[in-house]
């Protein structure tokens, strides 16, 4: 079982992602059903809907599915980074200027749901296996000390984070 992380393996600003996640026996259980969770919640939505944002200036339902896919690579690749010793500082990134820099509204609703899919389920794969020791290993990214516990609790909030955005901005789910 993967324990909630303590305040000190995380910057503040993860909080709100980490305080998500509900108290569970069987955490990558959960981790394995936020896709299918994410594919109902959009299910229903046309590709022009999904391509156009709720409102001027924010991302559209495709942006934000492509930016839960960029996400879910960088804290992973963290995530990994530190279960295996590496201690070299982990630069942050602009989820901005990722979803700026490339044109998520040409690709399908469904494409980015399954690129998800697959992501999550490797990501399974490879942390599900941690040891104790693994999972308690710090390191640091974005000049913040971190643990892969945290890490591993940001990649299911961060989704959550997400789905409670579409739900409240674009009306999902309802």
């Amino acid at each position: 079982m993967v324990q909630p992380p303590k305040s000190d393996e995380y910057a503040e600003f993860y909080a709100g992602y980490i305080q998500r996640v509900p108290p569970v026996s069987g955490f990558f259980t959960l981790m394995t059903a936020q896709p299918g969770e994410l594919k109902a919640l959009v299910h229903g939505v046309t590709e022009a809907q999904a391509s156009t944002p709720h409102k001027s200036g924010e991302w559209s339902i495709k942006e934000v599915l492509g930016h839960i896919n960029d996400t879910e690579r960088v804290f992973a690749y963290r995530a990994l980074r530190i279960a295996r010793g590496d201690q070299t500082p982990l630069a942050g990134f602009d989820q901005d200027a990722y979803v700026r820099h490339t044109d998520f509204n040409q690709r399908t609703v469904n494409d980015l749901i399954n690129e998800f899919a697959g992501q999550r389920q490797a990501n399974v794969w490879c942390f599900k296996p941690l040891t104790e020791a693994e999972i308690d290993r710090r390191g640091t990214a974005s000049n913040h000390p971190v643990s892969v516990r945290a890490l591993l609790y940001m990649l299911v909030g961060h989704v959550l984070h997400h789905m409670e955005s579409l739900r409240a901005d674009y009306k999902l789910g309802g």
